[in-house]
């Protein structure tokens, strides 16, 4: 069933567009036909059932039909807060984390962040990684699309409190492991390096903030695999896996 992401309110027996890229999705990627199903959602909880009403040349109509009280977001409210990496790699960590249901994403500069990114190109980015996770959303069924935050320089993201129970970040020669953890109370917060990992000075600020430093098995992995293996591990300990 294609779904598409809409953030206007929704209600039943209307008429509404989808926006432009949505529809150029629906009508030329897709190829779907007048009467099609489709279903919309519009980030604050359950979906709607529709089908498709009209055809143009740039627009595409859905008449929006009966509302679902679906939920697929997990219990485990988890913040990734992750090291900017270059491309590909970062869109690919932060489409899995939604798919493995990361409830926020943080993305955080670095010393050893291969991309530096700052005024205009920073707003770009973000901007270009939120549609991503609105897209991830569409795809796995997610009906609560996670923020992506402004980019913060780590040591600025370090000095602001942090609430969450538990916070982890990830040491390859550090002492605990996921498994030996108790269950968390509450949200956790997983802070994930960048390609060349954490400098000493970025360790010792997010020890000093209270992060704990978690190790994932005896192999070195590379960013984009770290935070995608925790996410998959804690929902497999603590979660809905």
């Amino acid at each position: 069933m294609p779904r598409f992401y809409l953030p206007d309110t929704l209600a039943r027996d209307t008429f509404i567009a989808l926006p432009d890229a949505s529809a150029h999705h629906a009508a030329r990627v897709l190829r779907l036909s007048v009467g099609d199903a489709v279903t919309l959602f519009n980030g604050r909880g359950g979906e709607w059932a529709g089908h498709i009403h009209h055809i143009g040349k740039r627009a595409v109509e859905v008449h929006v039909a009966a509302w679902q009280d679906v939920e697929r977001e997990t219990p485990l409210r988890i913040t990734l807060a992750q090291g900017i990496s270059s491309g590909e790699r970062m869109d690919y960590t932060l489409q899995k984390a939604v798919e493995l249901g990361v409830h926020a994403i943080q993305p955080v500069a670095c010393v050893r962040s291969v991309v530096k990114l700052s005024g205009e190109r920073a707003d770009k980015r973000r901007n270009h990684w939120q549609n991503l996770v609105i897209a991830a959303c569409e795809q796995c069924g997610r009906n609560r699309v996670p923020e992506v935050a402004d980019i913060a320089a780590l040591p600025a993201w370090l000095a602001q409190p942090v609430t969450a129970p538990l916070k982890l970040m990830f040491a390859p020669d550090a002492q605990h492991t996921l498994h030996a953890l108790p269950r968390p109370g509450g949200d956790v917060t997983v802070l994930a390096g960048p390609e060349g990992g954490f400098a000493a000075d970025e360790y010792s600020a997010a020890f000093t903030a209270g992060f704990i430093p978690v190790r994932l098995g005896p192999r070195v992995l590379r960013t984009e695999t770290a935070a995608l293996a925790a996410l998959s591990a804690m929902q497999t300990l603590w979660g809905d896996l």
